[in-house]
C-alpha cells in the first residue's frame, strides 16, 4: 500500500517545476533544448520532452513523492512519443525501485535535480523511433514551442486555435 505524501499539494508543484528547472538546466549544457507540459497524441501529456542536437526526441517523467512515483501506471504511453526517456526524481526519494524490472532499467534513464543543477545518475538507452513518427513528433514540439513563445509576446493569441 502506497502511503499519501504530507508534503502539501502546492509544495509538490513548486517541488516539481524545480525538478524540472535542475532538468532543463543540464539538458541546455548538453544541446538538449526542452518544454514542459508537452501534450501527446495518445492524450497524455510529458512532463517533459525535448531534442537534442542530433533530432533525437528526449521524454522526461517527474516525481517527487513517493506516492505518485509507486502510484503512475501511465507512463509507458509515452515511450512510443521519444527515442529516450528519462525519469526525473526529487533528490529525497528512495530510488532503490527504480532498478525493479517493472521501471524498465534497461530502457529508461534516471536524473536526480533540483532547482539548482541535474546529474545523470543511469542514462536512457536510445531506441529510435521510426522516421516518419520522429518527423510527425518534432514538428507537433517546434509548433507548440513556437506558439508558446508567441504567446508571450501577445497574451490574445492564447484565445485563438490551441490545435496541437
Amino acid at each position: 500500500m502506497v502511503e499519501p505524501d504530507p508534503i502539501p499539494a502546492d509544495a509538490t508543484v513548486r517541488e516539481a517545476l524545480a525538478v524540472a528547472r535542475g532538468i532543463c538546466r543540464l539538458f541546455a549544457r548538453n544541446d538538449i533544448w526542452c518544454l514542459p507540459e508537452m501534450p501527446l497524441r495518445n492524450g497524455r501529456r510529458a512532463d517533459l520532452m525535448g531534442i537534442d542536437a542530433k533530432g533525437q526526441l528526449v521524454i522526461v517523467e517527474i516525481k517527487v513523492s513517493r506516492a505518485d512515483l509507486l502510484g503512475d501506471g501511465k507512463w509507458p504511453d509515452y515511450l512510443q512519443f521519444c527515442d529516450r526517456f528519462y525519469w526525473g526524481l526529487a533528490p529525497h526519494l528512495d530510488r532503490a525501485c527504480m532498478d525493479d524490472v517493472s521501471f524498465l532499467p534497461d530502457r529508461c534513464g534516471l536524473i536526480v535535480a533540483d532547482g539548482y543543477d541535474a546529474e545523470i545518475l543511469r542514462p536512457a538507452a536510445t531506441v529510435p523511433l521510426a522516421a516518419a513518427r520522429r518527423k510527425v513528433e518534432v514538428e507537433r514540439l517546434a509548433r507548440t514551442a513556437l506558439r508558446r513563445h508567441l504567446a508571450t509576446l501577445d497574451p490574445r493569441l492564447q484565445t485563438w486555435d490551441q490545435r496541437v
